[in-house]
């Protein structure tokens, strides 16, 4: 089975992307929610928020280990029947978690809706890259990737007014609706094809990579949350390299491993999971050092604070329909070193705002990073998968959402590092501690936007658009 409707040049969105881009949805938009509900769930449960932030992590970590097997279970059950059963889990782990009457089952019924995310959109996403022609690929990837810049932005604000005038339960009864109709769609919608050749599992790959998701998360929470002695950050980040090299060894070595670094081989690829990662930390930082900007240094209130921080949105959505124009005109390696440089622009602009600056040059300032924002991330999740030989996707897929997990992860810590090294030790944060920290951000937002000069010019131009079909 095929996306039929999806034929090279193409105009209408491909029904099978719309999918599995709801999903991501979805998936992010549950996940940004729950941490504005925290607090009316520990009222309900009669205990501190703070109790609550196992159900957080558990989610974050049961995703992160179970990404790493989703492209041998898609291999080996076909990429349908994988899609569809992680729908259901996370549909059901949703119910499981309003029916929650205790911190301890919110957070088992948490870790149900972690293996469900996990596994929904690694696996969606290589069905979409499995079936899609490279000339229609950056319509897919756009459609793939909107969500990822929209749920975070969106969930706080709206997780407030559910929590306000209707209940907490509802954070995650929403999802059940829209559970049972992915179902039904990705029934019809996903194709079923998967490897003639079954490959075993590699058992020993699984424990080492799930133990080094564990690590790094748990230094990244350390990282962000900044109760951590130099110690204890010391010994977390030689574990997370120590793992990382023994992970990096054995997937080198193993007949079958676990995630194949073949797609590491493809320059394309290596350029935007590295540098790409690095600006999408950065990016990712944004949202975190925003809403805390225009509340501690601006001195608004947290609605009027969330309402600035929507104007995000409206530079994504804005963008959308440039993005594959600006990319024809101008192909990858151009966006992408000039675009970074104008985010970092954008985010040094931040730097330099103060507290009573015009109403309409913060939202113009919002809307320009929201839009540059949206380009860079579409072009680097479709200059990725550009030149991925087919047999190579499903390992280049997992180390993508793999490190697109760790990277939104690690934008808060990146952003609670920067306001703590720009501020005063054991004061609450000023004004100028925020300008130092978007200083920060924007500094090393633009050293990691020179990695595009290593991608040649007429790089992934059957993408792009610029090449003669």
């Amino acid at each position: 089975m095929t996306d039929a409707s999806h034929t090279p040049g193409s105009r209408r969105p491909s029904p099978l992307a719309l999918l599995v881009g709801g999903a991501f949805f979805m998936e992010l938009l549950d996940g940004s929610i729950v941490n504005t509900a925290l607090p009316a769930i520990a009222r309900a449960f009669g205990t501190d928020p703070v109790g609550l932030n196992p159900a957080v992590s558990a989610y974050l970590l049961t995703v992160a280990v179970f990404i790493l097997p989703s492209a041998w279970l898609a291999d080996r059950y076909g990429p349908r029947r994988v899609f569809t059963f992680a729908i259901a889990l996370f549909t059901a782990g949703s119910l499981l978690c309003a029916l929650a009457w205790s911190p301890a089952s919110l957070v088992a019924a948490r870790i149900v809706q972690g293996v469900g995310g996990a596994m929904m959109v690694p696996v969606g996403r290589l069905a979409v890259l499995r079936s899609t022609p490279k000339p229609d690929l950056l319509r897919a990837i756009a459609i793939l990737t909107w969500p990822g810049l929209t749920a975070p932005v969106l969930g706080p604000p709206l997780g407030g007014f559910i929590v306000q005038y209707f209940s907490w339960h509802w954070i995650f009864l929403i999802n059940l609706p829209l559970g049972a109709l992915g179902l039904v769609l990705a029934w019809r919608l996903v194709p079923q094809l998967h490897e003639a050749v079954r490959r075993p599992f590699d058992g020993l790959g699984f424990a080492l990579g799930a133990t080094l998701c564990v690590v790094l998360t748990l230094l990244l929470e350390a990282l962000g949350e900044g109760g951590a002695s130099a110690y204890t950050l010391g010994l977390l980040a030689a574990a997370t390299l120590g793992l990382g090299l023994g992970f990096a060894r054995h997937i080198g070595r193993a007949e079958h491993p676990l995630v194949s670094p073949a797609p590491l081989a493809i320059g394309t690829f290596s350029v935007t999971l590295w540098g790409g990662s690095a600006m999408r930390t950065l990016i990712s930082a944004m949202p975190f050092l925003l809403p805390l900007l225009f509340q501690l240094g601006f001195g608004m209130d947290p609605f009027r604070a969330g309402l600035m921080v929507l104007v995000l949105f409206a530079g994504n959505v804005g963008m959308k329909p440039g993005t594959s124009w600006v990319l024809r005109r101008f192909g990858f390696r151009t966006v992408l070193l000039g675009n970074g440089l104008l985010q970092a622009a954008t985010m040094a602009c931040f730097a330099l705002l103060p507290a009573a600056a015009p109403t309409p040059l913060v939202v113009a300032l919002l809307v320009l990073c929201g839009a540059s924002r949206s380009l860079q991330f579409t072009a680097l999740n479709a200059l990725a998968f550009a030149d991925m030989p087919q047999p190579l996707m499903g390992a280049a897929n997992t180390m993508f959402s793999a490190l697109f997990q760790f990277s939104v992860g690690m934008g808060v810590a990146v952003g609670a590092v920067a306001l703590r090294l720009a501020g005063t030790p054991g004061e609450p944060a000023t004004l100028g501690a925020f300008h130092g920290a978007f200083a920060i951000v924007a500094g090393l937002m633009a050293l990691s936007s020179l990695s595009g000069l290593l991608i040649a010019p007429d790089a992934a131009a059957v993408v792009a658009g610029r090449a003669t079909r």
